[in-house]
């Protein structure tokens, strides 16, 4: 970061001031680095392998050629919407006060407990999938069963590293998802040659040949209800949605990024473009391998470990399941810090219970220390209690995590809506240097609402039917919450006057840090 300069720093700063948050967390990250961590999250290596059957047992190969890049245009649209906004306001925990700035002290609120429930359950979502493919992968020599002990266990385990690593420093932690950065190309790449490779004919029809493999045998593990063509379509969409997410950890790290106004919208956008482009092209050359479509939809989730024992050597086999699984993990361990800087960030403005614990940064390592490990508590406490309960013969976690991907976006949508509203007002009179034009932010705002709408529609389908319940009465419950106590007690971030006011305590926090 040579070119990182001093008057770099002190407009930094000065943007942060100005919306009356000191400089308590450490800028270390590098624009690479802010790319870096979205890139590791949305991690084609782990939602793209580990929901490979959401497409082959449903609409077969067009599920890939076809939906894979329109899944990834939704994803886009989002992620346009959150840069424009990001790059005017780049603070930690962004969703949050861009949800209190576009619109009022509720809407951030809200857009706040949607974040945080996503980022809480992807977490265990991630890990959870870092653990059945280590089981698929290496779980007969290691004695890993695929029981309720050992999956927690599992969990526990990496959870804790990944919560010790951030809890050190954002130095290493961006290191380490620098290196992820790198690792996922190359071994998105080597995955894509030893496919093409181990293929036995480039039949490029298959990838836009539809077929329906729902409610049929094997498939139905996925999809046990049959359902017509179009809507097995619709139902692998969920495939590329719920890969490339994740983005907003670029937004959730602005306060440790330099040139954080720019650097943060180029994170995120870049990160959505290579992450499609990269597992485009991975996932065609898997489908390319398939031995047979008709046998790989009857594997149902384990399509992937089905195909690569088929058709690999099994040294390169060994070797690519290792590069996946340390690619795992480290998407993990950036869903961490971006889990724990939306903990820290919503404390910060007492938004949480034992706000001014989860607010404090360690003047030793410069990190939310409380945030991080609370936030990686809850993870592992939302794998245990859920995998332990069944709802009318699904285990609860399935159905939560479906919801995973639906607050994630209302999340999203809140402050990209309310953006279409005061875009060109007070409320956001001024664009930040990355910037589309207004006219182009409205398309993109409109475009994602109605993007919104279609996530919904798709995501409470069964299996996942019950995720409209969950949702609605999370959404109930909200309101409740929010009329009867927050609406009283929680102020929002702070506007206007107290801005000026808290100059005095943004000076003795950034020195209670070390900040100069």
């Amino acid at each position: 970061m040579s070119d990182y300069t001093e008057s770099d720093k002190k407009q930094d700063m000065h943007i942060l001031h100005s919306m009356g948050y000191a400089q308590e967390l450490e800028r270390r990250m590098s624009s690479f680095s802010n790319f870096a961590i979205s890139f590791s999250i949305i991690c084609i290596l782990s939602g793209g392998i580990n929901s490979l059957g959401q497409a082959t047992a449903g609409a077969g190969g067009a599920a890939i050629g076809l939906g894979w890049p329109l899944g990834c245009l939704i994803s886009f649209i989002f992620a346009l919407g959150l840069a424009q906004i990001g790059s005017a306001y780049p603070t930690a925990g962004g969703l949050y006060h861009w949800g209190s700035i576009l619109g009022n002290r509720f809407t951030g609120w809200l857009s706040a407990w949607l974040n945080l429930l996503g980022l809480v359950t992807v977490l265990g979502a991630i890990n959870v999938g870092t653990f059945y493919f280590f089981f698929g992968a290496f779980g007969p020599q290691f004695g890993i069963e695929d029981t309720l002990l050992h999956r927690v266990v599992f969990v526990a385990i990496i959870t804790g590293l990944q919560a010790g690593i951030n809890h050190f420093g954002i130095g290493l932690t961006a290191k380490l998802t620098d290196f992820s950065g790198y690792l996922i190309f190359a071994t998105a790449i080597l995955l894509t040659i030893v496919c093409l490779a181990a293929a036995p004919s480039w039949d490029i029809s298959r990838l836009f040949t539809f077929a329906n493999y729902t409610g049929t045998e094997g498939a139905s593990l996925v999809w046990p209800t049959t359902v017509s063509t179009g809507m097995a379509f619709l139902l692998g969409l969920l495939l590329p949605i719920y890969t490339i997410t994740g983005y907003d950890a670029s937004a959730h790290t602005s306060e440790e990024t330099v040139k954080a106004a720019v650097s943060v919208p180029r994170g995120m956008v870049s990160s959505v473009l290579w992450s499609a482009l990269f597992g485009y092209l991975m996932l065609c050359a898997f489908v390319l391998m398939i031995p047979n479509m008709d046998d790989a939809a009857k594997q149902g989730w384990n399509v992937f470990f089905w195909a690569m024992d088929a058709q690999v050597n099994p040294t390169i086999k060994t070797i690519l399941y290792v590069l996946i699984f340390v690619s795992q993990f480290l998407c993990g361990l950036a869903t961490v810090t971006s889990l724990s800087r939306m903990i820290f960030a919503f404390s910060r403005d007492k938004g949480l219970p034992a706000s001014s614990v989860l607010a404090k940064v360690s003047p030793s390592f410069r990190t939310p220390v409380a945030a991080i490990w609370t936030g990686s508590i809850l993870s592992v406490l939302f794998v245990w209690f859920t995998s332990a309960i069944t709802i009318a013969g699904t285990p609860a976690y399935s159905i939560v995590v479906s919801c995973t991907v639906i607050f994630l976006f209302l999340s999203f949508i809140v402050p990209i809506a309310l953006g279409l509203i005061s875009i060109g007002t007070a409320k956001w009179p001024k664009m930040g240097p990355w910037n589309m034009g207004i006219g182009l932010y409205k398309v993109v705002a409109v475009l994602g609402i109605l993007s919104m709408a279609l996530i919904f529609y798709i995501g409470i389908q069964p299996p996942n039917d019950w995720a409209l319940e969950i949702t609605v009465g999370f959404l109930v419950l909200t309101a409740i919450v929010w009329f009867a106590f927050e609406s009283r007690r929680f102020k929002g971030p702070p506007i206007g006057e107290a801005i000026a006011k808290r100059q005095a305590e943004i000076a003795a926090a950034e020195a209670a840090v070390g900040e100069v």
